[in-house]
C-alpha cells in the first residue's frame, strides 16, 4: 500500500561543523550553503513568492550600483572598476532568468512534465555559471591589455568612492539574497548571494587599485583586475559544484539519515526497507518503504503512513512531498519488487 502527501513544516535543527579562525570565516563566506538554522518557509508557494521578491529587490539594488559604476568607469578609465562593473552587470543578466525559473516552478505539473517545472531553477544555475565564466574571461583579457599598455587613470577620488559604494551595496544585496535563499532552500539564490558578496570584495580591491595609482604604480589597476578574475573563478567553481550536485539528485549529508530515523521511530514501523530524497528546485521530495506487522489491516497500515508523514512534516526542513510505501515485514519481495527495483508509488 502506498500513500503520498504534500505538506509544509515548521522547523528542523541541522548540525554543522565549521572551521574556526580567519580562514574558516573566509571559507564560510565564499562557499555556498543551502540550509541554516533559521525557520523554514511553510509552503512551496510561499517559498517561490519569497524568492521572486528577493530577486526583484536585489535586482533594483545592483542595478543602481552598476549604473553609478558605469558612469565613473567612463570618466576614470579604471580597469579594476570596469571589472567590478562587468561582474555586477552579469548579475543583472542572470537575475531575470532566476525570476522566470521561480515562476515556472509554481506551474502545476502536466502530463508531459509530471514532476513539474522546479528543475528550471537548477538549470538557471548553469546559466549563471556561464555568465560568470564569460565575465572572468573578459576581465582577464582587459587586465592583460592594461598591464602591457598602462593607461593613465583620472578622477581617482571618484574611483575610490565608487569602490566604497559598490562594496556596501553588494554586501547588502548579498546578505538579503543569502538569508532568503537559505530560508526557502534555494541553492541558486544562495549562490547568487555569494556571488554578490564576492562583488563586495572586488569593490574593495578596486579601492586598492586606486590607492596604488595614487602611489605611482599604474599597473596596480590591472593587477587588481586579474585578482578579481581569480576570485570570480573561485566563485564559479563553488557555485557549479552546488548546482551540479542538485542536478544529479544529490542531497546534504545527514538528510537521508534523518528521514530514516524519523520514520523508524514512528509507532508501528518495524524497519526501513528503502529511503530516497532529492531536491526539485528549492523543495525536497522523499519516498520510502517501511515495513509493518503483516497482520495489520489496510486501514491500520494507512494510519501508520499518515503518522510517518506527520512526523516528517514536523522534522525535515524544506520537505514538500513524501511518498510512503507500506510493506509487510518478513514477506519476501517478488522479482520485480525487490529493494533494488522498488514498487511504483501511486499518488
Amino acid at each position: 500500500m502506498a500513500h503520498e502527501h504534500d505538506h509544509g513544516h515548521d522547523h528542523h535543527d541541522h548540525a554543522h561543523e565549521h572551521d574556526h579562525g580567519v580562514w574558516g570565516r573566509i571559507k564560510h563566506a565564499l562557499t555556498p550553503h543551502t540550509h541554516d538554522h533559521t525557520e523554514a518557509i511553510q509552503t512551496a508557494e510561499q517559498a517561490s513568492a519569497e524568492g521572486i521578491k528577493a530577486a526583484w529587490i536585489s535586482l533594483a539594488g545592483m542595478g543602481a550600483t552598476a549604473v553609478l559604476q558605469v558612469v565613473i568607469v567612463a570618466i576614470s578609465g579604471s580597469i579594476g572598476l570596469l571589472a567590478d562593473t562587468l561582474h555586477n552587470l552579469g548579475h543583472l543578466a542572470t537575475t531575470i532568468p532566476l525570476i522566470i525559473a521561480f515562476r515556472l516552478g509554481r506551474r502545476a505539473p502536466t502530463r508531459r512534465y509530471p514532476f513539474g517545472f522546479r528543475r528550471a531553477e537548477d538549470l538557471v544555475g548553469l546559466l549563471i555559471g556561464l555568465v560568470i565564466a564569460l565575465s572572468a574571461g573578459l576581465i582577464i583579457w582587459e587586465s592583460v591589455r592594461a598591464f602591457v599598455e598602462p593607461r593613465s587613470l583620472t578622477n581617482l577620488g571618484w574611483v575610490f568612492a565608487a569602490g566604497v559604494v559598490g562594496a556596501l551595496g553588494n554586501e547588502l544585496v548579498a546578505r538579503y539574497r543569502i538569508v532568503v535563499g537559505r530560508r526557502i532552500g534555494s541553492a541558486a539564490l544562495v549562490a547568487e548571494g555569494q556571488h554578490a558578496r564576492t562583488d563586495a570584495l572586488t569593490s574593495l580591491a578596486v579601492i586598492g587599485g586606486a590607492i596604488g595609482a595614487w602611489l605611482g604604480f599604474p599597473q596596480a589597476d590591472a593587477l587588481v583586475g586579474l585578482l578579481i578574475a581569480v576570485v570570480i573563478i573561485g566563485v564559479l567553481v563553488s557555485s557549479l559544484r552546488v548546482t551540479l550536485h542538485r542536478l544529479m539528485d544529490g542531497i546534504e549529508d545527514g538528510t537521508l539519515d534523518q528521514i530514516e530515523a524519523v520514520a523508524s521511530e514512528t509507532p508501528g514501523v518495524l524497519g526501513i526497507a528503502r529511503a530516497r530524497a532529492r531536491w526539485t528546485g528549492h523543495r525536497l521530495e522523499a519516498d520510502l518503504d517501511v515495513t509493518v506487522d503483516p497482520t495489520l489491516s489496510v486501514a491500520a497500515g494507512h494510519a501508520i503512513a499518515e503518522e510517518v508523514h506527520r512526523r516528517l512534516a514536523a522534522s525535515v526542513r524544506h520537505l514538500d512531498r513524501a511518498s510512503v510505501h507500506v510493506e509487510p515485514d518478513g514477506v519476501e519481495c517478488g522479482p520485480n519488487l525487490s529493494p533494488a527495483t522498488p514498487p511504483a508509488v501511486a499518488g
